[in-house]
């Protein structure tokens, strides 16, 4: 299951795999403007600590996926 979240112009593309009934594992990547500057346009990343149900997948990819850019980017102004 995908699913794509746009943030501050950036893409986050959520990856569920069912590992487990009712529990996944869950990777993100990120696309959008100056990522390929720094090599890791469309790179995967897992995220740890899981197997999640459903909906903390999603929650959790976001807020990671989120972070990831506020890093890359800075904070908003």
């Amino acid at each position: 299951m995908n699913r794509l979240i746009t943030y501050r112009g950036f893409e986050i593309h959520v990856a569920l795999t069912e590992v487990a009934q009712d529990m996944y594992s869950v990777t993100f990547r990120i696309k959008g403007h100056n990522v390929g500057r720094t090599s890791i346009d469309g790179a995967v990343v897992p995220v740890r600590h899981g197997p999640f149900s459903e909906r903390w997948a999603y929650l959790v990819a976001e807020i990671a996926g989120q972070a990831a850019i506020d890093i890359l980017i800075g904070p908003e102004s």
